[in-house]
């Protein structure tokens, strides 16, 4: 069987993404939405979160680029002299793995983000994290950890299977992806072994900010069986505050609302529903 899980990223960075969502939710295909429980815009997607009980809402844990949940002055060494967290992962990462006082601030930080999520009373639907920080081992260990005492029974682990993407178009793989493939396979494992529900592929990493209705179609004819995780950022503007500079964030958008892609997923077969959907599954299989 295949099934098909459609989320977008970055809920509640902007009014923008927000209303992107809004739309791609209620007029298109997608199932799932990850939120900035600190971002710009939280509130704002919090309220249209409640009016979409079908919108599968989880946790995008920033610790990148974004401010802290906690005051700066808690997180002294997660943050620069703006308040903001540090925007070199590198930097940011080994001082997370070697420092145990760094280690206490993020797994605060992890907390506060987490218990940020539980107060807006939405279920969890699943986490991930913004530039796929959790694929470091500190990050990962402290999402397991702390998201099990909120209920935490799924997750993203960034497996994109490139031979699927260059059957559609060529892809040259980066330095970066080839690092992060086996950290993400890894991380899956980990993953599930703790008895979280992880998609056997995620797609959107090559095509990050460039998943047009084209490409996206191409996928879904493509779809191998099983469960896949497909991610998208769409926005109703092209550049807001905090946009990532180049995204094609209205055609993303508008690839989520191509009538053409709900009816080549009816065409397909394709059940298609949010985190929660699945794991309800597994256990109604069990």
């Amino acid at each position: 069987m295949k099934r098909l899980i459609i989320t977008a990223d970055d809920f509640g960075a902007s009014i923008a993404v927000n209303e992107g969502i809004e739309t791609a939710h209620r007029t298109g295909i997608l199932t799932a939405a990850s939120l900035m429980v600190a971002g710009e815009a939280a509130e704002d997607a919090l309220i249209r979160a409640r009016h979409m009980p079908a919108l599968g809402v989880g946790l995008h844990l920033v610790l990148v680029e974004g401010r802290p949940t906690l005051p700066p002055e808690q997180v002294p060494d997660l943050v620069d002299a703006s308040g903001h967290f540090r925007t070199n992962m590198a930097l940011a990462g080994a001082s997370m793995f070697f420092r145990p006082a760094v280690r206490r601030q993020l797994g605060a930080e992890i907390e506060a983000q987490f218990a940020a999520f539980a107060a807006t009373g939405l279920p969890l639907d699943h986490v991930n994290a913004h530039k796929h920080f959790h694929l470091h081992p500190t990050i990962a260990g402290l999402i397991l950890a702390i998201g099990a005492r909120y209920g935490l029974r799924a997750a993203r682990a960034p497996v994109e299977p490139l031979d699927l993407i260059g059957a559609i178009e060529p892809v040259k793989p980066t330095f970066a992806g080839r690092i992060a493939g086996p950290y993400a396979r890894s991380l899956a494992g980990r993953f599930r072994r703790a008895g979280l529900l992880v998609p056997d592929r995620v797609l959107g990493l090559a095509w990050s900010g460039h998943m047009t209705s084209a490409r996206l179609r191409a996928l879904i004819e493509r779809l191998p069986p099983g469960l896949t995780e497909i991610y998208t950022h769409p926005a109703s503007e092209d550049a807001y505050p905090g946009s990532a500079p180049g995204y094609e964030y209205r055609a993303e958008l508008a690839a989520l609302v191509d009538p053409a892609l709900k009816a080549a997923i009816r065409e397909q077969g394709i059940e298609v529903g949010r985190f929660a959907d699945f794991t309800n599954g597994q256990e109604d299989a069990a």
